[in-house]
């Protein structure tokens, strides 16, 4: 835990024989980075549904 908290909140590589065996990432920065990559994906659908047609309808026929 030393070393994490040596990290003031940045992301720390954990090295095995100068690799690195694994990061340590502060909760928050691992959500935004969940968030981020949720964005990225509803962007890549909005993308590919850009010029499919479009069906008006009421909320009658809903």
């Amino acid at each position: 835990m030393g070393t994490v908290a040596a990290g003031e909140g940045a992301a720390v590589a954990i090295l095995n024989r100068n690799q690195p065996a694994f990061y340590c990432v502060p909760a928050q920065t691992y959500e935004a980075l969940l968030e981020r990559l949720e964005d990225m994906e509803l962007n890549a659908l909005a993308d590919e549904r850009a010029n499919d047609p479009v069906v008006k309808v009421t909320f009658d026929e809903l």
